[in-house]
């Protein structure tokens, strides 16, 4: 096998300063969780056709290995598979399920090294940073682990005497998720988790570009004891794995997370079989700094949130809008902030911003910076590609933002800081919703009456509140607007893998 004979230091990049030497190359602690053959139908299969995809390491362009491009008709064989595993699965008691599910979250983290090795090796983030997302990953695994436990119908007053009404919760399905390549690890177990705990099978579709990780959590999962055919990984070309998911009758959910475009596409799509969808789509989310925040706190928000996954994430602050009266010192520390971001290869140590993920994810990142100059911004701190060469990008802060601006209407999905300013609350709640987005928004304030105001004011399924870090398994994920429907995480997530069921029970008089 080629992928990773270079293990968790997965990176020999080709430009580097000149002082600079390659860290030690260590194998990873379990080499069999290194697999690049599809999980489907119960069994690892390489693709009938011999079709592969390539998964290549983002910061030198390096072939990590590929995996196998299954057909139409590969990826029906693994639903039907799913729809048996399922019949046996949703009958088993709650607690056996919840049992598996906690066994998967402590092999997740007794494996942390390797999985964040795994994941930075195809997706380009700092080790630090992908240790993070593993956890993050696994507290979705145990979350709903324990809300297995919880599924609970309800017995409601009937309209007579001689009868009884309850309510039952059923798993919806054999569901299907397609996951995007910027959390490969976090948004399969934010999808399959509270899917198998309700009793459901699930298929995934990973990114093409990031197949790996789901792959290595599917090792797991089984290694946990769950059913062959239950949880498969699908891998190839998304046109062929979303047809057949979207026209499969047995297939009665999906989720996907991803752009609006494609999800609008998907829900269409599903509308021939009427699926049940959840569409975690596109982000334009603001961040509003007030005149009496706490501007270093609001600076460490900021960074928190901007710059994380070298601002490749869906809840990133697109439009940082600034009172005006603040605007030159909060720009001055955000500066200085910006310049002690160090940026290279994820295995070098220090590193706090990755490569973008692919070069056409480069060349967004200079338009929008072009058409953000021509139109009357200044580049205040980087602006253009890092000397490390590949996909490497400056961390950038533009100020003498307006809304006319490309930046200000799509996702910038890079590491660009915008900085508006507004003159008083109704213009900056103004600005902040003006956008056909509605995912997350955030805003820094001390007026405890401004923050109630502010915080319903903004049209968003996601309000940080004087904090820049607002993802939890907890806490129900999700947008409205066009930014998508449904809610991952929280029993509100557990909720969306279940369906009611209404029993009316008469002749119960004497």
């Amino acid at each position: 096998m080629e992928v990773f004979r270079r293990a968790s230091g997965i990176h020999s990049p080709r430009q580097v300063t000149e002082d600079y030497s390659p860290p030690m190359q260590p194998l990873l602690k379990d080499q069999s969780l290194l697999k690049t053959q599809a999980y489907a139908a119960g069994h690892w299969c390489d693709a009938r056709s011999g079709k592969v995809l390539e998964v290549r390491d983002p910061a030198d362009g390096q072939l990590l290995g590929s995996v196998p491009s299954l057909c139409a008709e590969e990826v029906e064989e693994a639903i039907l598979a799913a729809h048996r595993a399922m019949a046996l699965w949703k009958k088993e008691p709650a607690g056996f399920r919840s049992k598996i599910l906690r066994r998967w979250f402590d092999l997740i983290i007794e494996h942390t090294d390797d999985l964040a090795a795994i994941l930075t090796a195809e997706q380009g983030k700092p080790l630090a940073e992908a240790r993070g997302e593993i956890s993050y990953a696994g507290s979705f695994v145990e979350w709903f682990a324990a809300e297995a436990n919880r599924i609970d119908g309800e017995i409601i007053s009937a309209p007579s005497a001689d009868r009884r009404i309850l309510v039952l919760k059923e798993p919806v399905g054999v569901c299907a998720a397609i996951t995007p390549w910027n959390f490969p690890s976090a948004m399969v177990t934010r999808k399959v988790a509270p899917a198998l705990a309700a009793g459901c099978a699930i298929l995934v579709k990973p990114a093409s570009r990031t197949p790996l990780s789901p792959l290595a959590l599917a090792i797991l999962a089984l290694r946990a004891g769950l059913p062959e055919g239950l949880f498969s990984i699908i891998t190839g070309e998304a046109s062929v794995i979303g047809s057949a998911f979207t026209k499969s009758p047995e297939v009665r959910k999906l989720s996907f997370t991803g752009s609006t475009e494609i999800g609008k596409s998907l829900i269409r799509d599903c509308a021939g079989t009427v699926k049940r969808v959840t569409m975690e789509l596109g982000g334009n989310a603001p961040f509003i700094v007030f005149a009496d925040a706490d501007l270093e706190a609001a600076i460490e928000g900021v960074m928190t949130s901007k710059f994380r996954g070298s601002g490749q994430t869906c809840i990133c602050p697109n439009r940082i809008l600034v009172d005006a009266r603040v605007e030159e010192r909060f720009t001055e520390l955000l500066a200085t902030a910006i310049r002690k971001l160090s940026v290279g290869p994820g295995t070098m140590q220090g590193v706090m911003q990755g490569p973008l993920i692919d070069h056409s994810a480069l060349k967004h990142v200079e338009n929008l910076i072009d058409d953000a100059v021509t139109k009357g911004a200044k580049v205040l701190v980087g602006g253009k590609r890092h000397p490390l060469g590949g996909t490497f990008f400056e961390p950038t802060l533009l100020t003498g933002c307006t809304p006319f601006m490309q930046l200000a209407r799509c996702e910038i999905f890079g590491p660009i800081a915008p900085i508006f300013t507004f003159k008083n609350e109704e213009e900056a709640i103004i600005l902040a919703n003006a956008t056909e987005y509605g995912l997350a928004g955030y805003f820094y304030s001390r007026d405890l009456a401004r923050v109630w105001r502010v915080a319903e004011a903004l049209e968003c399924g996601m309000v940080g509140v004087n904090t820049g870090f607002i993802s939890n398994a907890a806490s129900p994920f999700g947008g409205i607007k066009e930014s998508g429907y449904g809610r991952e995480g929280s029993h509100h997530g557990l909720n969306d893998y279940l369906a009611l069921k209404y029993l009316c029970v008469a002749g119960l008089g004497s």
